[in-house]
């Protein structure tokens, strides 16, 4: 769904328009040519007119005719997901129901139920998680709920997620980072796990484009600079392989292509490393032709003889032929040493796998035959739907559980019978004892992992095989939620600290029974509700509880008035409440009040530097509005940012930095180098001396003849310290440099 534009952007006449809006739908048929039955392409046509007279008056933000975007989405079901006639209707009715007069009734009477089940689906995700939306992760259980129910939902919403990604240009900066927060957050992930590899990289970078402009636009031009230099190591690489895969009569395609700019900036940060020391730019595909018999078998000999040619990294070796992910994916990995010292994965998949790589979901459809793989995404949503039945927390925690417990990679870990499980990366013993069954998981006290004896906190990996010792008097506790990772563990956990708490909050109830009572106030919901609302407590149970273990001074209510049996609160002295706008516009031009500038306007508004990215002037920064306290101003790259953005978008203010040399900044580096006679001095000279720049504190750790430094300085802005870390760098025997991202967790 997308708001009418008020100025048009693009100039075609209605004549052009009209043979534009034509050409994409001819487009759209040619590529639903093989799936048309006899009878649908009426009721494609019938679809695509009654969109285009309901959307006739809309524009979109661009100034294009809303039309066009309906088009496109179901451009990107039928060709990068594999869709077809059905889901191509609904993709072009998604968002009927909720901009126009059509109505739920309409589309059953005209195309039938299955169809306006879709849309009715698609319409509730539209008010739940959509760019209008304040509060993304308000409804987000019902989106769920309807995945599992049919997934189609969920694929024709990611198609409408990344047609509006490619059109983002024509948004406000503020949408554009709040839309990108939740692309990365939610989307990218959910196409992730259900298969579609094509549209989370290119949902991924498209966010990147807009999350961190400068840094995307770097590597896409060293991408650019370095593309012939690939292309000639890519094709030495591959002709040694090609001619023995022939000689071994294998029918095959090989190519390279390059790692997307999102996936290069992830290794760059993990690894702290420059562009130019990322090994695997790229990959090697090869594709086989094999009968589905000999799939297994042929992969490996391909293996076999490429590293026969090339040496391979036995640390790099991912084996998803033996056991598939459970969003069906299937392939081979490798990491091989090329030509020239260099590192190149390779991939091998065949044809069938390769359409479930590019096609996930839909694909997985179309081979899916019963037999033992009946579906690993089927217990997938069987699992979401156990633990989306018995939710109750607030939906942002809900949405971070759930990110963490079904959007992860997942490892493979066995009973002591044999029996495989899937978990979430990072998962402990203990989610393993929830995934067994809630009453081991409740009383789980440790387990033995490959037969030793570790912690309920001990992380799992691929291969372990677990077995949990249990004890009745072992009882959950809150420090649990620290460690588990999946939704089930601490939907349980929660429970049992609840019953816990019911428990406790009875003294506190009767507590407060005995003190209103004597006061002369009546016990009943009217005066607890008062006090709930007091306390700025979310319901009775807390109220009760913080009462029982002291949080609560009920000395305080003599402080109320009693008016017969009535309750009622001591006045505050409120200042009037600001709200957003006031907050942002106090002290700016109207004209500016969606562009915080700081600096030299920093005395006109409250803001501060949020602790967890530590921002500088200079870099990409957004405001977010906190609740009495102003603007707090985060980096865009900051850990805490996508959550920010993409639940509390309402919330976010565009914000650059003004020119101010009189305000000094605290940031941090770490040096990594070769400990040398004099390197600290050199280092203090370049800070102290050249760059005139004051170092709040220092520290140097030698080991092995390396030195580790972590220096925390003043800066006036990025400019100075990029300035000063090119000075570093030009040191003999620095290895690398880095900023600090966090320095206190928020």
């Amino acid at each position: 769904m997308e708001t009418v534009a008020q100025i048009p952007k693009y100039n075609l006449n209605e004549e052009q328009e009209k043979k534009l809006i034509l050409r994409e739908y001819r487009s759209l048929l040619h590529a639903l040519r093989d799936r048309i039955k006899p009878g649908d392409r009426k009721l494609i046509r019938h679809a695509f007119e009654m969109a285009a007279e309901a959307h006739k008056s809309m524009r979109r933000k661009s100034g294009e005719p809303y039309i066009l975007h309906p088009l496109a989405v179901a451009q990107i079901c039928v060709q990068q997901i594999g869709l077809g006639v059905r889901s191509t209707i609904c993709s072009l009715l998604h968002d009927t129901v909720e901009d126009t007069d059509i109505t739920l009734d309409d589309v059953q009477r005209e195309f039938g139920s299955e169809i306006s089940r879709i849309v009715d689906g698609l319409t509730k995700i539209a008010t739940v998680i959509d760019i209008n939306e304040s509060q993304q992760a308000e409804n987000f259980r019902k989106i769920l709920l309807t995945l599992t129910d049919d997934p189609r939902v969920i694929l024709i919403k990611l198609a409408d997620r990344l047609h509006n990604m490619r059109t983002l240009d024509s948004m406000k900066p503020e949408k554009q980072l709040k839309i990108s927060s939740e692309t990365i957050y939610i989307y990218a992930p959910l196409a992730h796990r259900m298969g579609l590899y094509g549209i989370k990289t290119e949902m991924e970078d498209l966010a990147m484009k807009y999350l961190e402009t400068a840094t995307y636009k770097e590597i896409a031009r060293k991408l650019t600079e370095t593309k012939r230099e690939r292309a000639k190591f890519i094709s030495e690489f591959i002709k040694p392989i090609e001619e023995k895969l022939r000689k071994a009569g294998f029918d095959f395609e090989i190519y390279g292509r390059p790692k997307s700019i999102h996936s290069i900036w992830n290794k760059m940060k993990k690894k702290s490393v420059d562009f130019e020391e990322v090994y695997d730019l790229f990959a090697i595909r090869i594709i086989l032709n094999a009968s589905p018999e000999k799939e297994k078998e042929d992969c490996w000999k391909v293996y076999s003889i490429i590293t026969d040619e090339y040496l391979p990294s036995p640390a790099r070796l991912r084996d998803w032929l033996s056991n598939p992910k459970s969003n069906g994916y299937e392939a081979l990995h490798t990491t091989v040493m090329g030509p020239g010292g260099k590192w190149v994965e390779v991939q091998i998949r065949t044809k069938r796998m390769n359409e479930i790589a590019e096609k996930g979901l839909a694909a997985h459809w179309k081979y899916k035959e019963g037999g033992q793989d009946e579906s690993r995404f089927d217990k997938w949503f069987t699992q979401i739907r156990e633990v989306l039945t018995s939710q109750d927390t607030d939906s942002v925690d809900f949405l971070q559980d759930f990110k963490r417990s079904f959007l992860a990679e997942e490892i493979y870990v066995y009973t002591p019978k044999g029996d495989v499980k899937m978990l979430p990366i990072s998962a402990t013993a203990l989610d393993f004892a929830f995934g067994v069954h809630s009453e081991i998981g409740v009383k789980c006290i440790g387990a033995k992992v490959n037969h030793k004896l570790v912690p309920i906190s001990h992380k799992l990996r691929s291969g372990d095989q677990v077995e949990i010792i249990t004890s009745n008097k072992q009882k959950p506790t809150e420090d649990w939620l620290n460690f588990v990772v999946t939704a089930k563990a601490r939907s349980r956990i929660k429970d049992a600290l609840k019953e816990d708490k019911k428990a406790i909050a009875e003294e506190g109830k009767y507590t407060l029974q005995r003190k209103l009572e004597g006061l002369g106030a009546a016990f009943n919901q009217s005066n607890i509700d008062e006090l709930v609302s007091y306390y700025k407590l979310t319901s009775n149970l807390d109220l009760y509880y913080q009462i029982a273990v002291k949080n609560i001074d009920l000395k305080e209510l003599k402080e109320f008035k009693v008016v017969g049996d009535k309750l009622e609160p001591p006045k505050p002295l409120k200042l009037p409440a600001e709200t957003k706008t006031d907050i942002i516009t106090h002290g700016l031009p109207k004209k500016d009040a969606e562009l915080i500038i700081f600096g030299e306007s920093s005395d006109r508004i409250v803001y501060t530097l949020a602790n967890c990215c530590k921002p500088i002037p200079g870099d990409d920064v957004f405001g977010f509005v906190t609740t009495g306290k102003g603007l707090t101003i985060h980096r865009t790259n900051c850990p805490n940012a996508a959550k920010l953005m993409s639940n509390y978008g309402h919330r976010i203010v565009k914000t650059k930095w003004a020119k101010n040399k009189e305000i000094s900044f605290l940031t941090g580096l770490k040096v990594i180098g070769t400990d040398d006679v004099g390197i600290i001095n050199k280092i203090t000279n370049i800070i102290s001396g050249d760059m005139r720049i004051n170092i709040a504190a220092l520290t140097i750790e030698s080991h092995e003849g390396l030195f580790e430094g972590t220096i925390k300085l003043f800066v006036h802005d990025k400019e100075e310290l990029e300035e000063l870390v090119k000075h570093l760098k030009n040191l003999s025997g620095i290895q690398s440099i880095d900023r600090f991202d966090t320095e206190v967790a928020s």
